[in-house]
């Protein structure tokens, strides 16, 4: 159980795995499908990418104007916004097939076309745990966070894939397979707002006496220097994002929805298990070296994906880099929520959430004029490995100095 000031916080603590487990499971539920079912409406890759990129691009800006004032405001009350948000994205999807619409419900929405997190609710529910949970423990319990996510993906990217093959080798049509997909994920938005509502006003953010109205006071100058890190390895990532990888997977090699809900199952999953291995050797070597040593070799793996000459290949050269691929997700998390003050860190997870969605955006539109042309389908992961192994060297650079060594990762 885990203790701070004497309280117990285990309820707040269980709610918001819960909430992690459920949210991630509809996201990567809804991934393996996305892209195929807007190919399906008759879209080009070129349209796809656009409508990717505005996606992103809109989760950024809402997350960025509720992240904000979370502290403010009220976590519990924003975290319930992002609720309806994700309800109210996944509603006209599922019901319209007009490119007008879709573009509006993604922009103005919560939907997540990468399996990872999109929306205000990360940086919430990381100030909220870095609220009620002692700092020693931090860095295990974001570990287990992340697992927990990676671990609701996987199984949601299973049966996200298997549900549209399941109905489509009962007769139905491959694309109201897929809507079937989109309905259940908008169902989960309100699911996910039933447990934010349970959630207990210890999560919310300590007053403070220094007001500054973008949220951020004494640590603006490091949470910025971070961001453009993020955003940069964002964008880099932006060419690879779950829904596009799937889709290069089933032009190049024929992979059926079934094949990729599992491909990804266990990508997600030796992801999460990934993200447990960072408390040891964080406690070893310190934050910043386990994220920049981990982070390039997974990276080159990468790259190595698309030379891979036929698909048994190209899926466990895959799979070996999502084994090592989420090290630096807890360490990064601990990082931030460490280097500024508590009624920061709703802010400063946001900042530098959006930062990573911004950069993210930016290049899923790129990707798909890439995946258009047959001789360069593979150039997006030849551009990801390169750019976040570039991110890795100045992150390296820039804050090896304020490393946090042993001790961060207690369990």
């Amino acid at each position: 159980m885990i203790r701070t000031d004497g309280e117990l916080r285990d309820p707040d603590v269980s709610l918001l795995f819960a909430t992690r487990a459920l949210r991630m499971f509809a996201y990567g539920f809804l991934s393996v499908v996305l892209v195929l079912y807007l190919a399906g409406l008759g879209f080009s890759e070129g349209r796809i990418g656009l409508l990717l990129t505005l996606t992103l691009v809109g989760d950024a800006l809402i997350s960025l104007w509720i992240t904000l004032r979370a502290d403010r405001v009220g976590r519990k009350r924003m975290l319930l916004l992002g609720s309806a948000l994700m309800v109210g994205a996944g509603v006209p999807f599922a019901l319209s097939g007009h490119f007008g619409v879709l573009l509006l419900a993604a922009t103005l929405g919560v939907i997540s076309p990468s399996g990872h997190e999109v929306g205000p609710f990360l940086a919430l529910e990381q100030a909220a745990l870095a609220q009620v949970i002692p700092e020693e423990r931090r860095t295990a319990a974001f570990a287990w966070y992340n697992l927990t996510g990676s671990f609701a993906t996987a199984v949601g990217a299973l049966a996200g894939g298997w549900t549209a093959q399941v109905l489509q080798s009962s007769g139905v049509a491959p694309v109201a397979s897929y809507r079937v997909v989109i309905i259940a994920y908008a169902i989960t938005g309100v699911a996910l707002a039933a447990l934010f509502f349970r959630i207990s006003a210890a999560v919310e953010a300590p007053p403070s006496r220094e007001v500054s109205r973008f949220g951020l006071h004494r640590s603006k100058g490091v949470v910025l220097r971070l961001s453009a890190l993020f955003s940069l390895d964002a964008f880099a990532g932006g060419f690879v994002i779950q829904s596009l990888i799937a889709y290069w997977f089933h032009q190049r090699f024929g992979a059926s929805p079934g094949l990729l809900g599992s491909i990804f199952f266990a990508a997600n999953l030796l992801a999460g298990l990934s993200s447990l291995y960072a408390v040891r050797l964080a406690a070893r070597i310190g934050l910043i070296r386990t994220m920049v040593f981990t982070h390039i070799p997974s990276n080159v793996l990468l790259i190595l994906v698309p030379l891979m000459p036929n698909l048994p290949l190209a899926i466990a050269v895959l799979l070996l880099r999502f084994s090592i691929s989420q090290m630096d997700v807890p360490t990064r998390q601990v990082y931030t929520m460490h280097v500024v003050a508590p009624d920061e860190r709703s802010a400063a997870a946001g900042v530098t959430g959006i930062a990573r969605t911004t950069g993210a955006s930016l290049s899923p539109v790129l990707a798909g004029q890439l995946l258009a042309i047959p001789g360069l389908a593979g150039v997006p992961f030849f551009l990801a490995g390169g750019l976040k192994v570039l991110y890795d060297l100045l992150l390296y650079r820039g804050f090896k100095a304020s490393d946090l060594g042993a001790g961060c990762g207690k369990t």
